[in-house]
């Protein structure tokens, strides 16, 4: 029987290797006044860049261009809102990481609403977003969070009191995703390598998520099976234009099915670790993916009532390794030896580079939520995970 479901509303996609050039006629939907949030390697001065600024001059489109150099902070957010608010642009378009991404998206949420980004934030807030937005067009230059098909907009502020939460509505989501390939081959190969395991990661959990239902599963799926052909090619040749255009869908893909199906422990991590040091959200996802899916597996062992997540580690196994005719324990545990090799490969860093020690594993532990993970881990599975990739 098919579980019930509900399913987020999308961007109209605009898929495809070049089609960012069609860039100036979405942006021309809205009117010519765009502000334009860009990452700190700044599309404006690549070949699509330097056409995108010609054609949009010949259309008296008038870019007002704001650089993030960084994940996005609460003051970025509240100081550029407060910039735009009395005299709106007619448009936000955001080209960029994940991170120009989410600041583009919660600009154009918080321009319309008064008050500050930190008090609609999830955990940190006591309002709700009413949903209203400036138009909002999403452009990725990079194959990893997904953000460009979903609702919610990461900000972070690194420190004691830190914390990583999600501004978060329906109505958030982009009105236009452009995802082009052409804007991730100058990737450099460590963003290639933690976007790319970002993605990986967010694929995995959705797809052996608690909440998942047919419709995420098959999506997961496909991207999986793009990951699997592509992520590899693209770290060792980034000009690779199949390669890059697969890690593009499989970063799209991810993000449709996080919205839709949740995330899992290595998220959690990530919301955790990401508030309290200085370290990228696809460093924390990618080093610590093949552990946490170990331990995840090895409770799951422990509790023979939930078969359905260990079948479905049997499948990412034949995925992964190719084979056929080998029995589940073997696809199940190639799999994590897979992700064991892979984070080698990726040349993947651990904790320590972060500044993490071991006196702040349990601090760490403790706030991990472990939402929708197929089981449950105790704080003991929780600090093993993280010892594990001090390094």
């Amino acid at each position: 029987m098919i579980k019930p479901f509900l399913f987020s509303r999308l961007p109209l996609l605009v898929f495809g290797y070049g089609r960012v050039s069609e860039l100036p006629s979405f942006i021309m939907r809205y009117g010519t006044r765009v502000l334009l949030v860009t990452g700190k390697d700044t599309f404006l001065n690549s070949t699509s860049g330097i056409k995108f600024t010609r054609v949009t001059a010949e259309k008296g489109i008038k870019p007002d261009q704001l650089t993030i150099t960084g994940e996005p902070s609460a003051r970025l957010i509240d100081e550029a809102s407060a910039r735009y608010r009395d005299v709106p642009p007619d448009v936000v378009v955001a080209i960029g990481g994940g991170s120009a991404i989410d600041a583009g998206k919660a600009i154009s949420a918080m321009i319309p609403v008064q008050g500050n980004v930190k008090d609609y934030l999830e955990g940190v807030g006591n309002k709700e977003h009413p949903g209203n937005k400036i138009p909002f067009i999403a452009v990725p230059t990079t194959a990893g969070t997904g953000s460009e098909a979903t609702k919610n907009a990461v900000i972070s502020q690194t420190g004691k009191d830190g914390f990583k939460k999600s501004l978060r509505h329906d109505n958030l989501v982009p009105d236009i995703a452009v995802i082009d390939a052409e804007l991730t081959i100058s990737c450099p190969q460590n963003i290639t390598a933690a976007s790319g395991m970002d993605c990986f990661s967010q694929l995995t959990e959705a797809y052996l998520s608690d909440k998942a239902n047919e419709y995420t599963d098959a999506l997961a799926v496909e991207g999986l099976n793009a990951i699997k052909s592509s992520l590899v090619r693209s770290y060792y040749n980034g000009q690779d234009v199949y390669a890059r255009t697969g890690m593009s869908f499989a970063a799209l893909t991810s993000g449709i099915c996080l919205a839709n199906a949740g995330l899992g422990v290595i998220h959690g991590f990530a919301s955790s670790i990401g508030g309290k040091f200085d370290i990228p959200h696809g460093v924390v996802c990618g080093t610590l993916m093949a552990v946490s899916n170990e331990v995840t597996v090895r409770r799951l062992r422990k509790n023979p009532g939930n078969r359905t997540a260990l079948r479905k580690y049997v499948m990412l196994g034949k995925i992964f390794l190719g084979q056929k005719n080998k029995n589940d324990d073997y696809f199940v545990d190639g799999f994590i030896e897979y992700l064991h090799n892979l984070t080698d490969e990726l040349q993947l860093p651990g904790l320590k580079k972060a500044g993490i020690t071991g006196d702040d594993l349990k601090g760490i532990s403790l706030v991990t939520e472990c939402k929708n993970n197929p089981v449950k881990l105790e704080t003991e599975e929780l600090i093993e995970i993280l010892y594990r990739r001090l390094l």
